[in-house]
């Protein structure tokens, strides 16, 4: 079912997303050479605790997982999503896709995403990340009343194909504001009005997940990373976005 939100629900997500953004900007300053996912992990989980917000994906679990070990997904190269914090340093050229969600207020939830450059990237790699969130921003330019999650969709898959890279098309966003997933479902791809049609109040998180070469996923042993099937680079970008009569207003 379909949640939208009041003007004062649009207000507290906006201060959630304030914190969150804040948090992942102090999370990709410390991307470098030698610094790993547990150590982002130890630093959201105090920011989050000192602010008194709660981790929306710590212990998440749903169709047959075990619950999620964490506050962060920290997603390195190929790992697309859900990648779990780990004690393997991050080495100069790498790629780190970092998603943090927080319930705000004990009520709000919010979920955005960013990929980090670990040093100075390879240029068709720093492409990646350009092009992602390029297409990103496309997405929200059309998150109007009236328009359609297919037009989200076309309007990154068709710039994100245009530039010769992949979009996965087995992971999608999704409506977001009172639980970590709600519906709709906001695909990377689609074509123009069809899908569910947005009004105001809708929340979405509008997530374009991008990869060079084969956009084809799978999934690891520990039932949670996400990776490219051909071993493809993969950057992922998000943000919670409200529909407003306004237009989009992006919340993270």
């Amino acid at each position: 079912m379909v949640s939208l939100k009041s003007t004062e629900d649009i207000q507290h997500l906006a201060e959630g997303g304030a914190l969150l953004g804040n948090i992942l900007e102090e999370l990709g300053s410390m991307v470098k050479p030698g610094v790993t996912g547990q150590e982002l992990e130890v630093v959201a989980r105090k920011r989050m605790q000192e602010h008194n917000v709660i981790p929306a994906f710590l212990g998440y679990g749903g169709g047959g997982h075990t619950p999620y070990p964490a506050a962060l997904c920290v997603s390195v190269n190929e790992v697309v999503v859900h990648g779990i914090p780990s004690s393997q340093p991050f080495v100069e050229g790498d790629i780190v896709s970092i998603d943090a969600g927080l319930i705000y207020k004990n009520k709000y939830y919010l979920d955005s995403a960013h990929t980090f450059a670990v040093g100075t990237l390879a240029p068709q790699t720093q492409r990646l990340l350009d092009i992602t969130k390029q297409s990103l921003d496309k997405g929200i330019a059309v998150a109007r009343i009236g328009n359609t999650t297919g037009d989200i969709g076309h309007a990154v898959q068709s710039f994100v194909e245009s530039n010769g890279l992949g979009v996965v098309h087995q992971l999608v966003g999704h409506g977001v504001g009172f639980d970590v997933h709600e519906e709709p479902q906001v695909p990377n791809f689609g074509k123009p009005g069809r899908g569910h049609i947005l009004e105001e109040g809708l929340v979405i998180a509008i997530e374009p997940m991008v990869t060079i070469g084969d956009p084809a996923v799978i999934t690891e042993a520990d039932g949670w990373t996400i990776s490219t099937k051909a071993g493809g680079l993969a950057a992922h970008f998000e943000h919670t976005v409200a529909i407003t009569k306004d237009g989009p207003k992006v919340l993270t």
